[in-house]
């Protein structure tokens, strides 16, 4: 990949400057997009005149479309350049957001649903390329700790902000308040993204974008729709193994084509490995809590939405002033240590929401969400730095839409899983039975968290100066 340059007359440290904020903009956008619509479906329903049920298909095509679109990311921006298909991406996010608002009908509210997250696909791996290239590996912990707070206060602000949009203002608004941040984004980008792009063309691998591109709709739309009546359980089988077959397939064509829409090879790379495995694996128990703590707050504790949405701020602030210390702890313990430990304790705080009644006191669920907040964004931050410590700079652009493309599915597969354990532990009981579910949310959020300190072996198989090329910038 050739190196880029920024904007003519725009110097490199203005372009390290401002090209976090530019990515950590679009990343937002896109996090919250994927969590702020479920509060405003009641909403929706009433005024298109359907029943809440058959809206999901609005937060599923967002999700889907999303999932398949995020591995093409990749030869696009090496095609025709990071710039261009960022900015391009950011126009349609703006442009598709405006019709959802403007929707007459369930119809096209989901159609408008579909091209916001292709744009969403788009921006989040060529973004964190931009950065990647942009900054080199021992500034490269700075940047990304600054990227990577939208993608944890996203999942977390979006009951909250969509709640209170619905509140005060109308459900539409959901939607337009991505206008005025995406033409800010607009702006920036323009001035500060640089151009990235290949020396040399390779074709697009069409049959390895059908292959996995339908695996893993057909897995996500397994995932969204389990539990419902709408499939017998032969069908499910018949589609998870379908599903299954398709992802084989495309893990067939990738390791003998030439220019695979997905390298594997680059899980070859240890530290590149562990990160996007073991952060898939830690996701799945993660990825549950923004669906599973509202539930608990309003069906256990009997909150209102919007005050179930507050006790989400303390984990937001906390993962903010985590920030402050992640580098800190990283040159000091290294990736290998922090890793294996903090992963334990996010596995340890998610089972302890199990112990959250109605007479818990309102200071310890507090507490709990500061401690959510702060291992989770010393845990992201480190997941998704290590992955770049062993990376070629002509690798990124691949290493990027990999990792992307895993954490997607991570955390769409995490939102099924959370929904599902809970279902199973429900037991076939009805939803209106308060206690019922309340039993069955502690139970899930202690299989969880099992799952997340299971992923926590994952990483004792890295060496103690993995990540230093990162952390400590040493090569």
């Amino acid at each position: 990949m050739s190196t880029g340059v920024p904007e003519p007359g725009v110097a490199q440290a203005t372009t390290k400057r401002y090209l976090p904020w530019v990515v950590a903009t679009a990343l937002f956008m896109e996090q919250l997009d994927a969590t702020i619509v479920n509060t405003g479906i009641p909403a929706m329903a009433v005024s298109l005149g359907v029943t809440p049920l058959s809206l999901k298909a609005v937060v599923t095509s967002y999700i889907l479309s999303l999932a398949v679109s995020i591995p093409v990311s990749g030869w696009l921006a090496e095609r025709y350049g990071s710039r261009r298909v960022f900015m391009s991406a950011l126009m349609l996010f703006i442009l598709s957001s405006v019709a959802c608002g403007l929707a007459v009908n369930a119809p096209m509210l989901v159609a408008a649903r579909v091209p916001q997250g292709i744009a969403a696909a788009m921006m989040m791996p060529v973004g964190r390329m931009a950065v990647v290239r942009t900054f080199p590996k021992g500034e490269l912990l700075r940047a990304m700790n600054f990227v990577i707070i939208p993608a944890l206060l996203g999942p977390l602000l979006g009951p909250t902000v969509g709640g209170l949009i619905v509140h005060w203002l109308s459900w539409r608004d959901i939607f337009f308040v991505n206008v005025p941040v995406g033409l800010a984004a607009l702006w920036f980008g323009h001035r500060y993204m640089p151009d990235y792009r290949s020396d040399t063309r390779t074709p697009l691998d069409v049959r390895g974008l059908l292959l996995f591109g339908s695996g893993v709709a057909l897995l996500s739309w397994l995932l969204e729709v389990f539990g419902e009546h709408t499939l017998s359980t032969t069908e499910a089988l018949g589609v998870l193994l379908l599903s299954l077959s398709l992802l084989a397939a495309y893990v067939w064509h990738a390791l003998g084509w030439p220019h695979p829409l997905l390298r594997l090879s680059l899980l070859l790379v240890r530290t590149f490995r562990v990160s996007v495995l073991g952060g898939f694996v830690t996701r799945l128990g993660v990825g549950g809590m923004p669906f599973l703590l509202p539930l608990l707050y309003q069906v256990g504790l009997g909150l209102p939405a919007w005050q179930s949405g507050l006790l989400m701020m303390p984990a937001a602030a906390a993962a903010m002033g985590m920030k402050m210390l992640a580098a800190w702890m990283l040159r000091r313990f290294g990736y290998r240590q922090v890793l294996i430990v903090n992963t334990v304790l996010v596995g340890c705080t998610i089972a302890c929401y199990s112990l959250v009644g109605v007479g818990t006191p309102i200071a310890l669920i507090v507490l709990l969400g500061l401690m959510m907040g702060l291992f989770n964004s010393l845990q992201f931050s480190s997941m998704n730095t290590m992955a770049y410590a062993d990376i070629d700079d002509k690798d990124t652009a691949m290493a990027s839409t990999l990792a992307s493309t895993l954490q997607q599915m991570s955390l769409s597969f995490g939102l099924a899983c959370g929904s599902l354990v809970t279902g199973f532990y429900l037991a076939g009981l009805p939803q209106t039975n308060a206690p019922a579910v309340t039993s069955a949310i502690h139970h899930a959020f202690l299989t969880l968290g099992g799952l997340t300190l299971l992923s926590s072996l994952l990483f004792w198989t890295l060496r103690p100066n993995d990540g230093d090329s990162v952390s400590r910038g040493e090569s």
